[in-house]
């Protein structure tokens, strides 16, 4: 596959103050053998759970027509007929945003009801011609349909109204923030930071619509998507030390002969990088932790933990979101692999005789098994090209 194009999703979400759940639902999936992404977002009638389950249903129907390329209208009166009726509103009721683009930058982009996609290309706001498609059956349905073709760095940028409404009825934002709002303030992040990631910039946004409801407390369920056209980041990570030392210099090698960003994770694997190609390794202070071990650095290498007790935490990030309060070797390897697309582990097989300790924590696991773990929630959750070698 040509590297030409990556497409990366970020996204981000705040549920409506005082709800256990999320009233919005965001559903992404790659299709390899077609070069193809699907990114929904879809927002329930109401809040809570009620509105869970319509934007959910909403979300997993609309993947499966689309993906099968069914008829657009068609398919969205099986899904109107197919959600639950409110009992207060006696309507059925969700609405729903969808990307459809592959990695040659060929996008449709399917509307009902959200705030309109936004399109940002070399730093400015480009309008997109839609065409309008009507239910029979459904007469207060319509879908709006646009069709482009992606350039580098694009980005494209979904929202539900609780981006757009934002602020509603306080005095600074009697009107709520806006479409408008919202897309100054990305053309502006861009303009700050050209090769802002998606996931920063998806955060930012519902950060920043968070801070105009009074209180901090959000009114709706608040959700953004961006989806960033891009040559793709490379990572290379290095964990453990191979099972035969004689292979210590090729594996050192790896990191000199990497076309991209490189990390090493471990102490036995610094130390071998280090020596066999006659580097310096010195403790980073800056990255003091009272739970993760600190950090080094080396010449050549874009970040150096420790091993095991980092991994760990990366995975639980991965899974709960990033700490944004602390600055360590895990959040920092959490970053690095979010703003990465393409991500090469490489994985020493020989044993560290200190993990097998049974006083050491349950959850620490050897290094293969959180890699797996890394691996699979980067590949699924994240969308991430991820590869595997042990040595």
């Amino acid at each position: 596959m040509e590297d030409s194009l990556y497409i990366e999703i970020g996204t981000a979400q705040q549920q409506k103050y005082g709800e256990d759940c999320f009233g919005d639902t965001i559903y992404s999936k790659k299709i390899p053998q077609e070069r193809r992404i699907i990114s929904i977002l879809s927002d329930g009638l109401g809040s809570g759970v009620k509105a869970n389950i319509l934007s959910s249903m909403t979300t997993r129907m609309a993947m499966t027509f689309v993906e099968s390329n069914m008829e657009l209208m068609h398919s969205s009166e099986v899904m109107m007929d197919a959600l639950p009726i409110c009992q207060i509103r006696k309507i059925s009721y969700a609405t729903f945003s969808v990307v459809d683009t592959q990695l040659d930058g060929k996008t449709r982009i399917f509307e009902m009801d959200n705030p309109p996609f936004m399109l940002i290309r070399g730093g400015k706001a480009v309008n997109v011609r839609y065409r309008e498609i009507s239910s029979e059956k459904w007469k207060d349905r319509t879908i709006n349909i646009s069709q482009m073709t992606n350039q580098e760095e694009d980005r494209i940028i979904l929202i539900s109204d609780g981006v757009s409404q934002a602020g509603l009825g306080n005095r600074l934002y009697p009107l709520g923030w806006q479409r408008q709002g919202c897309l100054n303030f990305a053309i502006e992040k861009i303009r700050k930071n050209p090769h802002i990631s998606a996931h920063e910039l998806a955060h930012a946004i519902v950060a920043e619509a968070l801070s105009k409801e009074v209180g901090g407390h959000a009114g709706d369920d608040i959700s953004c998507v961006v989806l960033y056209f891009r040559k793709p980041r490379k990572l290379l990570v290095l964990t453990g030390p191979p099972f035969d030392e004689n292979r210590d210099k090729e594996f050192a090698e790896m990191v000199a002969d990497y076309d991209g960003k490189t990390a090493i994770c471990g102490g036995t694997t610094a130390n071998i990088v280090e020596r066999e190609l006659c580097l310096k390794c010195e403790i980073d202070k800056t990255s003091f932790d009272d739970k993760i071990p600190l950090c080094s650095k080396m010449e050549g290498v874009d970040l150096v933990t420790e091993g095991i007790l980092t991994l760990t935490d990366v995975y639980r990030m991965l899974k709960e979101g990033i700490d944004t309060d602390r600055d360590n070797g895990a959040t920092r390897l959490a970053n690095l692999l979010l703003d990465s697309d393409k991500i090469d582990f490489v994985v020493g097989t020989k044993i560290n005789i200190a993990h097998q300790d049974p006083n050491l924590p349950m959850e620490l696991e050897i290094r293969r098994n959180i890699v797996k773990k890394i691996f699979r929630i980067l590949q699924d959750k994240y969308l991430k090209e991820i590869s595997i070698r042990y040595i």
